[in-house]
């Protein structure tokens, strides 16, 4: 195939460039702006869909930065142990590192590839002290909120929730990114909608989002010279891209359906497989961000060569995140699991991310289930 077949690329739609011009037509290109007040509105506004409980979002220059203001109001202090999940990416657990935390890695459970509330019980028998619990919903799955949460209320530890892959996903009707006290998503170019770059903050109060505010704004004061008492950073989302993003919201379930139905093709052309789709928990509904698969243990195809065989063939997929605690740079860092091989080993070495770009065609999509298939016989 001359075209190649992304694993997961932006797609605009027109309305995106209208809130864009409205911001060089206004002037107003700088950080803060009408496009970001308004973006955090209409982001809240989906976000608290269904429950009665308000939240506060702030809109953000990354995911990450989101994730590191969520660490600061979690009072993550050098020393602190942060239990955190194993199976993401590094950018669900860098935030800690910069606060002067240490991770302690919690391994994952079959159901949905999430952070297991067995191995999370454990690690807080080990760290009784654990300041906060830092979990992911790994490619847009919910984990087990329920039992993360009471296993959190139990030993006295704030959740903060990564849900920089799973905007849209929802929990038992709630929408994910409304569980922890303080929660992050993503808006990178490969997320399920897209700012380019950019993520919010979302809190439970609004002390707290005032309070990242004020760092995010380089915790300047209050004062009619430039003053600061606290360290800040330079974390504001543009208006123009908060322009984007409000285009973007526009269609963030349209993107969700056509990702699901992806997820679906791809699962019912490999029932005959040795290989499973990743699983999702039946009062659960993912937003499908990547579809990925598991070969058997005793099959003897290697997901690598799946990949290699799809890039000889001008379509990108990927190995699964590599756990956190096989990181070269996390190697002095404890790992938490509750099983006699950790879960998340399994996964990495037998796993693989498929393309689920939503431009795709099911004429493209065909083509790289055969090439899949070819890979079995």
């Amino acid at each position: 195939m001359k075209k190649r077949i992304l694993l997961s690329s932006p797609t605009m739609h027109g309305e995106e460039m209208e809130y864009v011009k409205e911001a060089f037509d206004k002037n107003w290109i700088a950080p803060l702006g009408f496009n970001c007040d308004n973006f955090e509105k209409e982001m809240d506004s989906y976000l608290c869909q269904n429950i009665k409980e308000k939240f506060y979002t702030l809109a953000l220059c990354s995911g990450t930065s989101a994730l590191h203001l969520a660490v600061k109001l979690a009072g993550v202090q050098r020393g602190d142990v942060v239990l955190c999940s194993d199976m993401t990416f590094a950018a669900t657990v860098n935030p800690v590192s910069y606060e002067g935390g240490i991770q302690v890695f919690v391994d994952s459970e079959p159901d949905t590839w999430n952070m297991d509330p067995v191995a999370l019980e454990k690690a807080f028998q080990k760290y009784p002290n654990a300041k906060a619990v830092v979990m992911a919903h790994l490619y847009g799955t919910p984990a087990k909120l329920d039992e993360l949460l009471e296993v959190c209320k139990r030993h006295n530890a704030i959740m903060i929730e990564d849900a920089a892959e799973s905007l849209s996903a929802t929990y038992k009707g709630r929408q994910t990114g409304t569980f922890g006290k303080y929660n992050a998503i993503s808006f990178n170019g490969n997320k399920i909608i897209t700012t380019s770059g950019g993520g919010m903050l979302i809190t439970e109060n609004e002390a707290s989002r005032k309070k990242a505010f004020f760092w995010a704004t380089q915790s300047r004061e209050n004062a009619p010279w430039y003053q600061h008492e606290e360290v800040g950073y330079n974390y504001r989302m543009s208006n123009v891209v908060a322009g984007i993003g409000r285009g973007q919201l526009l269609h963030l379930d349209e993107h969700r359906e056509l990702k699901e139905k992806i997820y679906n093709r791809y699962k019912e052309a490999f029932a005959s497989l040795p290989v499973k789709m990743n699983p999702y928990l039946d009062y659960t509904k993912p937003n499908f961000w990547l579809s990925c698969l598991l070969v058997d243990e005793n099959c003897s195809v290697n997901p690598l060569d799946i990949m290699n065989k799809l890039a000889e063939n001008n379509v990108e997929a990927r190995p699964i995140w590599k756990p956190m605690h096989m990181q070269p740079v996390f190697k002095s860092n404890d790992f938490i699991t509750a099983y006699d091989k950790p879960f998340d080993e399994k996964v990495f070495e037998k796993g693989l991310c498929l393309p689920s770009d939503i431009k795709m065609t099911e004429q493209e999509q065909d083509y790289i289930i055969d090439i899949i298939k070819g890979c079995f016989n």
